[in-house]
Formats: structure tokens, sequence, C-alpha cells
């Protein structure tokens, strides 16, 4: 495994300030816990992680100005991508607002929990897309969190705004438990075929079977985006705490780097770090 990790994906929260209302049933109970800054650097810590992104989890305006504060007082945590309301007429204005707050300057990305949007165009509304070109006016990149069927409108939003980076997290929720490569493997390269577009290597293992998973179960899907997007458009997340309902973070990280052991050393050291640093501007 390479040195000087940079994890491109991973969340936080505080139950005490603020619920998490996707933590429902009792498949997530282990996650119904705060997860802070702390906890965080002792799990990445010892995998060797220099650096990090985090990722809002929830539709809040409120969350994205305490995880800029949260970044702002950790050494770890170099980027933030948070939330803001796409489809709002003063989207550029409240972008800039988050810009102009405490740890602004770590605010790199936006996000929208589009998996849950039942549209599955939603991304290419013409209000979103007015929003995602705002995105790209500020400077920063847009992480996609889709279902497999989501893929399609991603890839039409993705070359209506060529302006801006997309980020494909969790290889776009491939179904792994099923064992299915098709049609997610048809969508996910198309949306590679696209130069704006970037993928993470994440997520996997909550996308497979949490009690059986191995890892030559996870390696077409690996095998597939680092043939579509190549390895210098790859970058590594480990979707804590998330993951831990399947791996430790140990176990997500060592997995990553088995999937990617035929890769030389500089495009490893793209996907571990490389790529991260540059889109996310680091």
């Amino acid at each position: 495994m390479t040195a000087n990790l940079i994890d491109a994906h991973h969340h936080l929260w505080d139950l005490d300030v603020r619920d998490q209302p996707w933590l429902t049933g009792p498949d997530l109970a282990p996650l119904r816990r705060s997860f802070l800054a702390a906890d965080f650097a002792d799990a990445a810590g010892p995998a060797g992680v220099v650096s990090s992104v985090v990722v809002q989890t929830v539709t809040d305006p409120d969350e994205t100005p305490e995880l800029l504060a949260t970044a702002e007082d950790s050494p770890l945590i170099l980027g933030v991508v948070g939330w803001t309301d796409l489809t709002a007429p003063d989207a550029a204005d409240r972008l800039a607002r988050l810009r102009a707050g405490r740890g602004g300057d770590r605010l790199v990305g936006i996000r929208h929990q589009v998996q849950g949007e039942p549209d599955p165009d939603w991304l290419t509304r013409p209000d979103v897309l007015r929003g995602l070109a705002a995105v790209a006016a500020a400077g920063l990149v847009y992480d996609l969190v889709v279902t497999a069927g989501q893929l399609p409108a991603a890839t039409r939003a993705a070359a209506a705004v060529p302006d801006l980076r997309f980020v494909l997290d969790h290889l776009g929720k491939p179904p792994i438990a099923s064992g299915q490569l098709e049609p997610w493997a048809c969508a996910v390269r198309d949306l590679a075929a696209l130069p704006n577009t970037v993928c993470k290597l994440s997520g996997m293992v909550t996308e497979a079977d949490w009690h059986h998973w191995t890892p030559a179960g996870l390696r077409p899907y690996a095998d597939t985006v680092l043939d579509a997007f190549g390895p210098d458009r790859v970058m590594f997340g480990s979707d804590w705490p998330v993951c831990t309902l399947a791996a430790s973070y140990d176990e997500v990280v060592a997995t990553a780097g088995e999937l990617t052991a035929a890769l030389t050393e500089a495009e490893r050291r793209s996907l571990f770090a490389g790529t991260a640093a540059d889109v996310y501007g680091l």
C-alpha cells in the first residue's frame, strides 16, 4: 500500500447536534451514534491517511457550515463536500456565503442526495442544471450520489455542464450483492466517456453482501471503473463510518490495495492521493 493516503470520502455526524433521519431500521443500528473528527482520526491515522474530504449526509443547510468549521479545526480534513439547494434561484449567492463563512476555504464541492429523488431525471431539470452551472462558476466540483438507474441522467447532466467536474461516488452503486454487471457497466462507461468525470473507488463493501463479501466479488466492478475512467480519474474513498457495517477501516484500505495491485506505482499514487488532491484542490 502506498503511503500518504488521501481519503476522498468519509462522513461525520454528531447526534447531539443533529439527527440523521436516514439511520432507520435494525440494520443501521450500529451507526446510530456520533462519529466525530477525533473518531475518524483514530480510524484513519493508522492506515496512513494524511488528509481527507468529508462529505455531507443530510439536506440541511446548517450541516455544511458545521462541517466547514470542523474542517477548519482539523489538520486532517482539508476538504468539505457540502450541500445547498441547487434549485434555489439564488444558489450562487448561497455558495458565496458558504465560501465567506468560517472554514469557507475548505469548501471543495457540493452534493445532493439524488439517490433519494423519485424523478430519475432530476439531474437534468432546468432548475437543477442552473444550480450545477453555479457550482461550476464558483470553482467547485459536484459529487454524484446516484443509483445505477440514475446514471444515464447523470451522464446527460455532465454533458450539459462541461465546465463542471463531476465526481461519481461509490461507482454509481452497482448491484454487487446480486453479482450483476449490466446495465450498470454500460451506463458507467457512458459517463466515463466524458472528460469532466471522475470516479471514487468507494462504497463497494456496503453494496455487496455485508457479511459474505470478498475482494474477488468486488473485482469485476473495480476493474470496470478502472478500465472506463483510467487510474488517473479514480480516487480512493473509505465511506467511513458507513463502511463499518461491512468492514473495518483497515479492511477497506487493504481491499482497495488488493484490487489495484496490478497498477503501476505512479498509477497507485494517483488513485490513493494525487487525483483527489488535483480534483478537490487540496
